[in-house]
């Protein structure tokens, strides 16, 4: 079995990868984990340190192949709003709840949560169900490489 030390952000490495492994969010942060290839081999990720990877980051083998990380399609609610003002207004309802989100110019792309929906077609946002991969935006409290270094302190603010 073929074992990974290292890896390459997406983009770096130009050569076509020898196989994929196709992982949702909220697997791709790893750091020690017996993956399972596209074509049913097996190698041993092995890192120093957690890092949540991204569609596309590279896996490097220990013979200088690499693996490519695929984002898997998730269940996710697509979030519309009025126009730019009202975006920014639902994302910072979404941010206090501390839900992870894909923010890009003219949507938010969320985990499916109905009690959110409901919140969110209350305040105005047109909501579609969709399937595709997610890539949320990194947390404030995340530390370079995507690890964590714990949680966060609220300094007294209420979420009310």
């Amino acid at each position: 079995m073929q074992h990974i030390h290292s890896y390459r952000p997406a983009g770096e490495v130009s050569d076509p990868p020898i196989d994929v492994v196709t992982l949702p969010h909220d697997l791709r942060h790893l750091r020690r984990k017996l993956l399972h290839l596209s074509n049913g081999d097996m190698v041993m990720l092995d890192l120093k340190e957690a890092v949540l990877f991204h569609d596309g980051d590279r896996l490097v083998l220990d013979n200088g192949d690499t693996v490519e990380i695929q984002a898997a399609p998730e269940k996710l609610f697509e979030i519309k709003a009025h126009d730019t003002l009202h975006l920014i207004e639902l994302a910072w309802h979404l941010g206090n709840r501390h839900l992870s989100a894909q923010i890009e110019d003219s949507r938010i792309l969320i985990l499916r949560d109905h009690v959110i929906r409901a919140m969110l077609e209350g305040l105005g946002a047109q909501v579609v169900e969709v399937e595709e991969p997610f890539q949320p935006a990194r947390g404030a409290y995340h530390g370079h490489g995507g690890h964590s270094h714990g949680g966060h302190d609220h300094h007294g603010h209420s979420h009310d």
